[in-house]
């Protein structure tokens, strides 16, 4: 049976693969090769791999530009927030100061 790997090994070659790998003879090349089960990598299966859910990295990149300029604008309109009540405090202040204050009674000299 011909695979995009070749043909399985057969005889003391299928031992070539670790970890429950398949072997295939690359015959054009005269080589072997590993097909890796999950969470196995490297040219003969012997490095295992950690699982991990992970993301593409674009989306990744994605969500963490999305936070970003959502943290931006919530700092911006913060400090608006702020500016717009500080000048209300500031002309109230300064309307209260100009006004006559008629019931308040003004001492004698």
């Amino acid at each position: 049976m011909s695979v995009d790997h070749g043909v399985l090994c057969d005889g003391h070659e299928a031992t070539y693969c670790m970890n429950g790998g398949t072997c295939y003879k690359i015959l054009a090349m005269n080589t072997l090769s590993c097909v890796c089960n999950e969470n196995f990598k490297g040219s003969r299966c012997e490095e295992f791999q950690l699982y991990s859910i992970k993301t593409h990295t674009t989306e990744a990149g994605l969500i963490a530009a999305v936070v970003i300029v959502a943290l931006f604008i919530l700092v911006m309109l913060a400090v608006v927030i702020y500016h717009i009540l500080r000048m209300l405090k500031a002309k109230q202040q300064s309307q209260q100061n100009n006004q006559p204050q008629y019931w308040r009674v003004k001492p004698r000299v």
